[in-house]
């Protein structure tokens, strides 16, 4: 339940949990300009910068964030990426983020952005994209020590705008600022409005220097610091990837992974080739003809559940911004039919928890034919997924690869890689051993082929690589409708409704979903889609060929849907569709550096399974959070989990020894 507000007679919000105005009696405006930009030198100080990190505690209704939001519009030196880190334990709702700003038209335009995505704000971190991924909102909704406990980042700015130290004293103590401290660098400048001698002696003891400033009347005082500590700060980055500077950087596959990493470093100043052995993007795992993006669910909240949460936002955020809406995605909702035990809610799933899972009501039930069917043996029952939906693979692929700092080589067949110690660099080889590129960080997201391109690096060199991934062969069925097919099939008899959103459980269903036509009159016909089977080994004898395991499969999720896909004399034909993917021994992503000791530079983007359109965009952002010290889109214990190093040995090789 978002945080209730009371509004004062004068209009300014306050808080009955911490007896507290939300703002200055003088108006927020003018505290923000003055006290948090000013005081932080802003906005001279990011001139010309490549990015800039604010870090904020004390969301509130979002001012600060969004003045500096509107100052980084209007200033033409602007960093070309602003991120605005901030904690709130008590978020308040969209509705009086709005109304706060009433008094402020320039700024109501941004709100009414804000207020879009300000939803479903569970605890843990939420990363909302601004300006096509320009400016970024990382929202983190719990306790300040805590949440920064779960960060690596360092700020260029800090604001300090919790509620009074006398009302809410817990984001003012010396554990909560030398938490803070950990996030700062030396020259980080620091602005707060309170000047309590408890805070100014907690600045000094945590490494900042502080002083005093003019206030905003009716105070007196403002308080400023700067990062200056009379001891070099240690940084605890040993279980980190390393950073780097944008440079030149080679993709190694153009489908969902690569396209998201070459998208997310090309918006950090990288220059990427991506290289693929297809004749064009998304011809692999990724190709396709449509996918379904969707939260996993667990009864303990495991890694995955938290995981895809955070995925399925950056994926509808990207689509968002890069895709259009109805033709090529569509944020439908999809409904879950729970085959086991293990896909229930957690059972103190909280309210914010409903606007991504929650039990599927009745009418849900009704519009998929299942009434009646939930109660049968071996169901049990079924969730609606609000924020989920279907998505096209290759629209997104391509949307992603449209940059000017991307450039894409397709009918390439990357043979292996050798390292340029001299260089600090990588040379990219063909199956002729000719170098086809030089970069300075190679990226494998060619996902079951990935490892095959490590094996390669081993010959003649000291390590041996071993990537434990597994291939996994699908194939899916989907079709055109053959009553607006635009094919000559209108005369057929109409398909009684199917359901009106996809179907997921046991296999998964997509019921329509936009094509591209033949010609301008059928531009978009719609199409069906079931799917999909998994064989660990598609060389095995198959007592049942692909198309009707795949209908056996959709008569348990969803039998009156099966029904209407049998057969039906001339309508147009069913296609088959079939590709690889690629999982890890735990079924988590594997992201990050092969072996940064002995491989620099080398990472891996790979193993999604089938969530590559859940996960993708998710994984390229960590990536590029890693790489330039930038706040992270999850939790860093949930972001560790997913490194390489995990899935990854390094052997001593016949010609000399090494560490693993």
């Amino acid at each position: 339940m978002p945080e209730p507000i009371e509004w004062l007679e004068d209009g300014t919000p306050y808080s009955p949990r911490f007896g507290d105005r939300y703002r200055s009696e003088s108006g927020g405006y003018a505290q923000a300009r003055q006290v948090f930009l000013e005081g932080c030198g802003l906005p001279g100080a990011w001139a010309a910068q490549p990015q800039w990190r604010v870090l904020e505690t004390g969301f509130g209704l979002g001012l600060n964030f969004l003045v500096t939001w509107q100052c980084w519009r209007e200033d033409p030196a602007r960093p070309a990426l602003l991120h605005f880190f901030s904690t709130e334990a008590y978020p308040a709702s969209g509705d009086d983020i709005v109304r706060a700003l009433r008094d402020h038209p320039a700024l109501l335009p941004l709100a009414l952005e804000l207020q879009a995505k300000f939803q479903g704000l569970m605890p843990g971190f939420h990363r909302l994209w601004f300006e096509s991924g320009q400016v970024l909102l990382t929202l983190c909704i719990g306790d300040t020590k805590l949440m920064l406990r779960e960060q690596a980042f360092e700020a260029d700015s800090i604001y300090l705008d919790g509620f009074s130290p006398t009302k809410n004293p817990d984001i003012w103590d010396l554990h909560t600022l030398k938490s803070v401290a950990r996030c700062a660098r030396r020259g980080t400048r620091l602005a707060t409005w309170t000047v309590a001698r408890s805070v100014m002696d907690g600045l000094r003891e945590c490494g900042f220097q502080v002083f005093k400033t003019p206030g905003v009347a009716p105070k007196r005082d403002n308080l400023a610091a700067v990062f200056d500590p009379a001891w070099e700060p240690r940084r605890n980055t040993a279980s980190e990837p390393q950073r780097m500077a944008p440079a030149v950087c080679v993709v190694i596959g153009a489908g969902m992974a690569g396209a998201a990493c070459a998208s997310s470093l090309a918006r950090r100043g990288w220059k990427v080739l991506v290289l693929d052995a297809g004749d064009q993007p998304a011809q692999g795992a990724s190709g396709l003809p449509a996918g379904i993006f969707s939260p996993h669910v667990s009864p303990d909240e495991s890694p995955l559940s938290r995981l895809s949460r955070a995925g399925v936002s950056a994926t509808i955020q990207a689509a968002e911004a890069l895709l259009d809406q109805g033709t090529d995605w569509a944020q439908t909702g999809v409904l879950q039919r729970r085959f086991d035990a293990s896909g229930a809610l957690p059972p103190d799933w909280p309210e914010a928890g409903e606007f991504w899972s929650r039990g599927a009501t009745p009418d849900l039930l009704a519009a998929a034919g299942l009434q009646g069917t939930e109660g049968s043996p071996g169901v049990h029952g079924a969730l609606w997924h609000a924020a989920a939906g279907w998505i096209r693979p290759h629209k997104l692929v391509k949307a992603l690869l449209d940059s000017p700092s991307i450039e894409v080589r397709c009918a390439t067949f990357v043979a292996g890689i050798e390292r340029i110690v001299e260089r600090a660099a990588w040379r990219i080889l063909d199956a002729g051993g000719n170098e086809v590129a030089e970069a300075q960080l190679v990226v494998l997201a060619g996902g079951a082929s990935s490892p095959g391109v490590l094996e390669h690096f081993q010959r003649g060199h000291a390590q041996q690589i071993e990537v434990a991934l597994a291939p996994v062969h699908g194939e899916l069925a989907w079709s055109l409708h053959p009553q607006d097919s635009g094919s000559g099939y209108s005369s057929l008899p109409p398909i009684p409704p199917l359901p009106p959103f996809p179907v997921n459980g046991n296999g998964n269903f997509i019921p329509r979903f936009a094509t591209d036509g033949a010609s301008e009159a059928s531009a978009h016909p719609p199409a069906w889609l079931m799917g999909a089977t998994y064989d660990r080994d598609p060389s095995a004898a198959r007592s049942v060929a692909p198309q009707a395991e795949l209908l056996g499969r959709l008569q348990q999720l969803l039998p009156r849907s099966a029904g209407l896909m049998e057969p039906r004399g001339a309508g147009p034909a069913v296609k088959s569709w079939s590709g690889v993917r690629c999982v890890s021994p735990d079924r988590l992503p594997v992201l990050g550096p092969v072996n940064e000791a002995l491989l620099p530079g080398l990472w891996l983007c790979t193993a999604f399974g089938s969530r590559g359109l859940t996960l993708s965009i998710l994984a390229a952002e960590l990536m590029a959070s890693w790489l330039h010290a930038e706040p992270l889109p999850i939790e860093k214990r949930l972001a560790r989990s997913l490194l390489a190093s995990r899935c990854v040995t390094v052997r001593p090789g016949p010609g000399g020894a090494t560490s693993t």
